[in-house]
């Protein structure tokens, strides 16, 4: 049998599982379980049950095993646990309670702070649902209180939480460094600039709702007092330490992406403590989220690997890559159709699952065409980013529903964050024209 059947036959069985409603982890591992016992037991030209059988349960001990311990994957739970102690810290509140302040007298400067607040704590938390969650529950009753426009203040925070994807630490970039084998610390770097390219463009976006519908946000009466705005900005110094550790120890070569996940996780946790915000119930809730957030990604992650070996031993990635250079089609297309891919599986997964189902098929490609892996990753990552706010699934959209009053219907929260997603193509546009976007940091190392 052609080897590419077992490929073909595993996907197919990963997307039948995954429309009957099967969990993305169990799906990708009950597929490449699959294929691989049918790999090996055509193996010797024929069909042997038991010749399959035990290579397939050799490989489902050992790659997880080896996987899990592998040891950049320690940076995961490092910076999910960075992320929930800081919140639990009252970290990223104070952030956007400051911003609150210095934005009062701004045309929709509550969306503006929120925004702003979303940026400060991706740069601290690493996960956008973990920011659309935290920040959805501070900043729209507040923004409501004001008499916002619902479908403005929902979608502000609903976009804003993706910034987590790109502003390091980012969750996804650890992820597609691992099963690239790419430099953690070089992602990190190329995702600044367009990281914040993407929160520019949300503030102008805002200002120009605001512009041509003044009712959408009315102007606050509060006028704070130069005193209140420095009082205010002095709480924002644990964020702004916690961040500098992170990419200020990595650029300046005092860290590595791992030690300054586990560094600025204790640094955290001893702010925390020292100003008498996180208390040890507190901590261990913090600590019992981490755990959990991590398993769900380990598992995802532990099915994707057995995909991966699959997708090695047939050689699809190759021979994929043959029949196009052949066929004469240029790297545009590849490039344009891999940006179709993405953003089509945006639409109905979740970010995690949709980058673990297609690195392995479209690293190879863009790799074979000489793109830089370092920019495709923001490329990729950018598209994932997309999807979280994407109909009819957005589940950045749903978590800011979920935190939302009742009042606020999930049209509501779509129709907002439609402006949003406007400005997103526009930056998608520009770190695909002008790769330099993307490395011109990494490269100054």
């Amino acid at each position: 049998m052609n080897p590419l059947l077992f490929t073909g036959g595993a996907m197919g069985a990963v997307l039948l599982l995954l429309a009957l409603r099967v969990p993305i982890a169990f799906a990708l591992g009950l597929g490449a379980s699959g294929g691989l016992f049918l790999y090996y037991a055509a193996a010797g030209g024929g069909f042997d049950r038991l010749a399959g059988l035990t290579p397939t349960l050799s490989l489902l001990g050992s790659v997880p095993f080896e996987f899990i311990h592998d040891y950049p994957m320690s940076m995961i739970p490092l910076f999910i646990g960075l992320g929930h102690v800081a919140h639990h810290a009252g970290i990223t509140p104070e952030l956007f309670h400051a911003l609150r302040i210095w934005f009062a007298r701004v045309p929709g400067g509550l969306a503006m702070a929120s925004i702003v607040g979303c940026g400060g704590f991706s740069a601290v938390s690493g996960s956008s649902v973990a920011c659309a969650s935290a920040m959805g529950r501070i900043t729209v009753p507040e923004m409501l209180r004001y008499r916002y426009d619902p479908g403005l203040a929902t979608g502000a925070v609903a976009a804003g939480g993706t910034l987590g994807s790109l502003i390091p630490p980012s969750l996804l970039f650890v992820i597609y460094a691992i099963f690239t084998e790419q430099s953690v610390r070089a992602l990190f770097l190329a995702g600044i600039l367009p990281g914040l390219l993407s929160l520019a463009g949300y503030l102008l976006t805002t200002l120009i709702w605001v512009k041509r519908r003044p009712q959408a946000a009315p102007r606050s009466d509060e006028r704070p007092t130069r005193r209140e705005k420095w009082r205010a900005l002095s709480g924002i110094w644990p964020a702004t330490l916690l961040f500098g550790v992170i990419i200020g120890g990595i650029y300046g070569g005092w860290f590595t992406p791992t030690e300054a996940a586990a560094v600025s996780l204790a640094l955290a946790i001893l702010i925390g403590l020292a100003r008498r915000r996180l208390d040890w119930h507190s901590l261990l809730e913090s600590l019992r989220e981490t755990a959990l957030q991590t398993t769900t990604i380990f598992v995802i992650a532990i099915g994707a690997k057995l995909f991966v070996v699959l997708v090695s031993l047939t050689q699809v990635a190759p021979l994929l890559l043959d029949a196009l250079q052949s066929a004469g089609v240029s790297m545009v297309t590849v490039l344009v159709a891999v940006v179709l891919l993405y953003l089509l599986l945006g639409m109905f997964l979740d970010s995690i699952g949709i980058l673990v189902l297609t690195l392995p098929f479209t690293v190879p490609l863009v790799q074979g065409y000489g793109l830089d892996l370092v920019w495709f990753g923001v490329v990729v990552i950018k598209l994932l980013e997309i999807g979280l706010i994407t109909p009819p699934v957005g589940l950045n959209v749903f978590v800011v529903k979920s935190v939302a009053p009742a009042s606020v219907s999930l049209e509501t929260v779509f129709r907002g964050v439609g402006w949003f997603l406007i400005l997103d193509f526009v930056v998608l546009a520009l770190i695909l024209l002008f790769p330099q976007l993307s490395l011109l940091l990494p490269r100054l190392e």
